[in-house]
């Protein structure tokens, strides 16, 4: 016979924890300092990470959030990074030859910035000289003397004509640069009124005379132009000279300043050449006059002209980045370049050229989300390939499109030295993986977070040595040894598991500073276990509308769920609902029905396309019990549906299989069930009890409901007995099992779940045959019947009986 099964005792529903060793690790705060607790797999994973110095070797951390995950990383990386030499600064110039190519330049930590001074204290002592420099004695002397040299020209070829004029009494006359001719007679020249006076004849030779003239001036002057051309040249070269001579001083000290480096002599050789040109551009006192002085920023266009664009610069002694990028797109990656607007277009220049998270962190380490940074394919694809030729991809395809035809720049490629580092969760890590062939090649190194701690008194140490520390520093608080406890549960409670922590410490650390608050609030600054408490279960009320509807819908008899009494084909089955971060279990009425026939066993989520793939599957197990139970001398034949009642969502999940048995076997048997009971677990097909998840979620759901109706002293919840181990239940059921007004059983087949259900014999198998009255003889004999009935074998034995 089956021996009932005995209430689980208290000490079997949770973990404890030891207040003598709280007080001890108190007492001793541990003596090293501790950035991070557990996850040796992940830190051996980084540390080997970093010392590998080879291409391809960037960090994939694998994990969910709140493990700590970035804080680790970060911690790890700046402790390393200490350790690595100060990254090169990059910087952009100007390329004169090609303004869409600007070159970049490298130089050590902080010769940037003063490199940058230099070029702007030239570029003011040269926005200082011009065009002043112009009004020198010097200058001025050799430019009258280039002017005196037109003008006698001019004055040469205008005086032989007016002689020539002056032989045919004509004059020559000159107003505003204009010369013209008129008649003179007996020394007086003649207005129009006096010319036509003249008779035809006299007239008619001024006309010819001053048509001669006319072409003569044409002679005398037809090489003007290239009198002024040479005059302009001389004088362009004047101007020149006088800049080159002013400038030269200035670039010379920094070219002998810069001596020992290649790129920046190189980029002053160009400047020497350029500054010229921009000078007679821009300063020249015709110039500045037509722009007007007042309006012209000299100093603005020769910095925007020739000053470096600085990227990134550090100091003398300065660690490698570490950088972290929350938002990681293309512009925000690479760099970007600025555009402004003018007279209709988009123009650019070398100056306008932003670093990105790349630039940044070269010589050091980036740190990204890997769901934002797969987010956009050209982001992705644009990282390897900056990864896969050690260069910062720069070229910007979106930008291009949008910019048009506008003027857009090809920045040179800066060399890329990084250590990339991509967080993200177990199923992104596997999926890249599937369809990323290079995914593999890029990211060599797996840092894997587990979900949970080892409980040793080591752990445990360090769990209270850092809440401890995490007080001091940010809450200003102290804990009690009780509060302590209070936390080493919740965080059993957070793992489900009575000898492993929850790695999710962040959850620890904002329950001790929501309990900081209600501490506040007390005027105290020592937080109790009280104080916890009081944060949990504030947490909790502030997220428990819909778990509170829910059985408010019960109490009303909205929704059916039953906790006295029996019926037949009815069990309470336990489900857990998860919204949001929270969780928590509320009971469900699961129904059975059975009649003869041939469809088998239906599941109505399943067909109502409510029943997801794992609770189908749950399902179908119940044919392959019964089949192997019951069917090995028969034929299983039976019609039979099992619902979730007033379930209209998805269901998912098999912790509903052993309650959907039993069900079924008491619609089978039409032994009634006890409704003061619920139940949850999976089975296989030999009727062994399989662990759930959500155990203690789902025991807390259905003593809400219990206690919402009056504790009885006969409710209770059967569980796997391989779920004893997730068991961290609250003090409230403990307290309740301990007095005997609630019972948690643990269950190890099916037979011992139906013993509890129904106080009847399950019965076990004795040479063919299950003894009388037993739940397993019952739905044998119960099953042949249908069976016979189906396919006709008990009309047949009718037809015998009268027939005899």
């Amino acid at each position: 016979m089956t021996k009932k099964l005995a209430p689980l005792s208290q000490d079997a529903l949770a973990p404890t924890v030891s207040l003598s060793h709280v007080q001890t690790c108190i007492q001793n705060p541990y003596p090293e300092s501790l950035s991070f607790i557990g996850q040796k797999r992940a830190q051996t994973a980084l540390d080997f990470a970093l010392g590998m110095e080879l291409p391809g070797y960037n960090v994939f951390v694998m994990g969910e959030a709140a493990l700590g995950r970035f804080t680790m990383v970060k911690d790890k990386l700046e402790a390393h990074s200490k350790t690595r030499q100060t990254p090169k600064e990059w910087l952009y110039v100007n390329n004169y030859e090609d303004h869409r190519e600007p070159i970049a330049m490298f130089m050590q930590a902080g010769q940037s910035k003063e490199l940058a001074d230099d070029i702007d204290e030239f570029l003011d002592e040269v926005a200082d000289t011009f065009p002043a420099a112009f009004d020198n004695p010097g200058y001025q002397r050799k430019k009258k003397s280039i002017d005196r040299h037109f003008d006698n020209k001019y004055d040469a070829a205008l005086n032989a004509v007016e002689q020539l004029a002056a032989e045919k009494s004509v004059a020559l006359l000159e107003e505003n640069n204009q010369v013209g001719f008129a008649p003179v007679v007996n020394g007086k020249q003649l207005d129009d009124a006096e010319f036509a006076a003249l008779d035809e004849k006299m007239q008619s030779h001024f006309f010819e005379a001053i048509e001669g003239l006319e072409d003569a001036l044409i002679e005398a002057l037809i090489e003007l132009p290239r009198w002024k051309r040479e005059s302009s040249e001389k004088l362009r070269n004047l101007k020149k000279s006088t800049v080159e001579i002013a400038t030269k001083p200035l670039i010379k000290t920094l070219e002998h300043k810069y001596a020992n480096h290649i790129g920046v002599v190189r980029y002053l050789k160009d400047l020497r050449i350029e500054i010229v040109d921009a000078v007679l551009e821009w300063l020249d006192d015709d110039i500045s006059s037509e722009e007007g002085k007042d309006d012209f920023d000299s100093k603005g266009m020769l910095s925007d002209f020739f000053a470096p664009n600085i990227l990134i610069e550090y100091k003398d002694g300065d660690a490698a980045p570490v950088v972290y990028e929350p938002n990681p797109t293309f512009g925000n990656i690479f760099g970007k370049v600025e555009y402004a607007a003018s007279q209709g277009n988009l123009i650019t220049s070398y100056r306008s050229i932003q670093a990105g998270a790349l630039h940044r962190a070269n010589g050091g380490y980036l740190i990204m989300d890997a769901d934002k940074v797969l987010a956009n394919p050209q982001v992705w694809d644009g990282l390897k390939l900056s990864l896969k030729t050690h260069q910062i991809k720069n070229d910007l395809p979106y930008q291009d499109n949008s910019v048009g035809s506008s003027f857009t720049l090809r920045p040179q490629l800066i060399p890329l030295d990084v250590k990339i580092i991509l967080l993200g969760s177990r199923d992104l890590y596997y999926t890249i993986g599937e369809y990323d062939e290079e995914f593999a090649e890029l990211f060599r190194v797996l840092a894997d977070f587990d979900y949970y701690l080892p409980s040793s008194d080591k752990m445990q140490y360090q769990f209270i040595s850092k809440v401890q520390e995490y007080c001091d520093t940010t809450l200003s608080c102290t804990l009690t040894a009780d509060a302590l406890s209070r936390l080493l549960k919740f965080s059993y409670r957070q793992a489900e598991h009575q000898t492993k922590l929850s790695a999710r410490f962040a959850d620890v650390l904002e329950l001790v500073a929501e309990a900081s608050f209600y501490t506040k609030q007390d005027n105290e600054t020592e937080i109790t276990a009280e104080h916890i408490d009081e944060a949990i279960v504030g947490k909790q009320y502030r997220t428990g509308q819909l778990s509170e509807n829910m059985l408010s819908d019960i109490k009303e008899g909205h929704t059916l769920i039953a906790t006295q009494g029996s019926a037949i084909g009815k069990v309470n089955g336990l489900t857990v609902l998860h919204i949001g971060d929270t969780a928590f279990g509320t009971p469900a009425r699961i129904t059975a029905t059975v009649y003869a026939g041939a469809d088998g066993v239906i599941d109505v989520e399943r067909e109502a396309e409510l029943g997801k793939a794992i609770h189908s599957k749950g399902v179908m197990l119940l044919t392959g019990y019964l089949g192997n139970k019951y069917a090995q001398e028969f034929s299983l034949t039976l019609s039979a549906n099992i619902a979730i009642e007033q379930s209209y969502g998805y269901i998912d999940g098999d912790s509903a299989s052993l309650a959907e048995l039993c069900g079924l076997i008491s619609a089978i048997t039409q032994l009634p069930i006890n409704q003061s009971l619920a139940l949850t677990g999976s089975i296989n097909q030999h009727g062994e009890v399989q662990a759930v998840g959500g155990v203690n979620e789902k025991i807390e759901g259905f003593f809400k409901l219990c206690k919402m109706r009056g504790l009885t002293g006969e409710q209770g919840v059967i569980i796997p007995r391989s779920n004893l181990v997730n068991l961290v239940l609250n003090d409230e059921i403990i307290i309740a099992c301990e007095a005997g007004r609630f019972h948690i059983y643990a269950v190890e087949t099916v037979d011992e779940a139906l013993n509890l259900l129904t106080g009847v014999e399950a019965g076990e198998l004795i040479e063919g045959q299950y003894p009388e009255s037993s739940i397993n003889a019952l739905a044998l004999a119960r099953l042949q019947h249908i069976a016979d009935v189906v396919n006709g074998e008990d009309k047949e034995e009718d037809s015998d009986k009268e027939s005899q």
